[in-house]
């Protein structure tokens, strides 16, 4: 599988996602590295638990996390927990 381009910054209408945030995006999807509790409810698609374990600012920017994941995003990395659980277990399989 071909290395996922990497983003430097990402908006989507007025929201958007910050540089640290995109790294650990970025090595999620390239690396299979299971990011923090806000990302895993994210890629989990669990907006209950996202908006519980977000900060300030990422409270705000959801949108735009949402909005990359469903534009940017292989589909089969994220959704649910078991695609995320699957992604990052598969990762033997790329080497």
């Amino acid at each position: 599988m071909p290395h996922q381009k990497e983003f430097k910054e990402y908006s989507f209408r007025e929201f958007r996602i910050r540089p640290s945030m995109l790294d650990a995006i970025d090595r999620y999807i390239n690396d299979r590295i299971l990011p923090g509790n806000f990302l895993r409810a994210i890629i989990s698609n669990d907006l209950r638990e996202s908006t519980g374990r977000a900060d300030d600012d990422n409270l705000r920017n959801i949108p735009a996390f949402v909005a990359f994941f469903w534009n940017e995003a292989p589909a089969s990395c994220w959704g649910s927990t078991e695609k995320m659980k699957a992604w990052i277990e598969n990762k033997k399989e790329r080497r």
